[in-house]
């Protein structure tokens, strides 16, 4: 059975503010589903399923070092260069 959370739920979970869970749900980043009737705000609910998946695409890659560069040599101080 499909467990469904609402919006302060999630964020207390993500440990976000609930206005960021909504953002998430308008832009279409995590999807919900609106229970509410009538013109009035919306009443949200997101299933666990959604909320793994927004987890999986916000995951980031582990870090690969870059290559280091040669470094350009010191010249001792009393090298004169001529141009």
């Amino acid at each position: 059975m499909n467990t469904y959370l609402t919006p302060p739920e999630v964020a207390k979970r993500l440990r976000v503010s609930p206005e960021r869970v909504i953002a998430w749900i308008r832009s279409g980043r995590l999807a919900a589903v609106n229970v509410g009737s009538g013109p009035k705000r919306p009443r949200y609910r997101v299933a666990q399923e959604a909320v793994d998946a927004l987890l999986r695409s916000l995951a980031v890659a582990p870090h690969t070092p870059r290559p280091t560069r040669a470094r350009r040599q010191r010249r001792p101080a009393t090298w004169i260069e001529y141009v």
